[in-house]
């Protein structure tokens, strides 16, 4: 069984996150994609953020029909300040047979890892796939995560890195989709539409409880 825990603050979740979802499940062959939606994520300022039982359900509502994709509540249930380690660890007592375990993110958060609390235990305790968020790709190649596979002490492979651990990481390229929450969010304030950037289920829910 190949598991990945893909966290975020999904303020809202949108088709970017989804169809980035869904290649990366299928490239890297994994059973399972856990989406975990923060309570309140570390790297990121509060205002704006909507709460987090409806950004728990948004998710739930993206995600339903697809059996590979799941959603787990674990952090917003923790409350506090969404620690990913923390996540992995929950997961690593709870999942039954102790799966393969993955932990997805954007280049931008991989080339920012060393600032994660407790980021070496991150990386040696579970395998990561970045996936690609630039329209050029190169993700690997970028100065941001070079300093990060060094800090890290990752070895190149054919066609992936291996932490000392044995943990690998794995960079995959996904279409590249220009949708960003926030853009969404701002067109929810200037009262435009955003019909076709977010799931028909999950526009209605947030006119109807007035999110944004």
């Amino acid at each position: 069984m190949r598991v990945a825990l893909f966290g975020g603050s999904f303020n809202p979740i949108h088709f970017g996150h989804l169809r980035a979802a869904e290649e990366v499940r299928e490239a890297m062959e994994l059973d399972l994609v856990y989406f975990v939606p923060a309570a309140s994520p570390p790297h990121k300022p509060e205002e704006g953020l909507a709460p987090a039982d409806h950004r728990l359900r948004m998710v739930q509502l993206a995600t339903k029909g697809n059996r590979h994709f799941m959603v787990s509540d674990a952090e917003i249930r923790r409350g506090g300040r969404s620690y990913t380690v923390e996540t992995i660890r929950h997961f690593r007592t709870t999942l039954r047979m102790q799966p393969a375990l993955f932990l997805m993110m954007g280049s931008d958060q991989f080339a920012e890892l060393e600032t994660w609390r407790d980021a070496q235990e991150i990386a040696a305790t579970c395998s990561i796939i970045v996936h690609s968020r630039s329209a050029g790709g190169g993700t690997e190649r970028s100065p941001g995560a070079l300093a990060t596979l060094q800090r890290f002490g990752y070895i190149a492979k054919s066609g992936y890195y291996v932490h000392p651990s044995g943990q690998t990481l794995s960079f995959v390229t996904t279409t590249f989709l220009p949708i960003s929450a926030s853009a969404i969010r701002e067109k929810f304030r200037q009262q435009r539409s955003a019909r076709y950037l977010v799931p028909a289920d999950v526009l209605d829910y947030i006119q109807r409880h007035a999110l944004y």
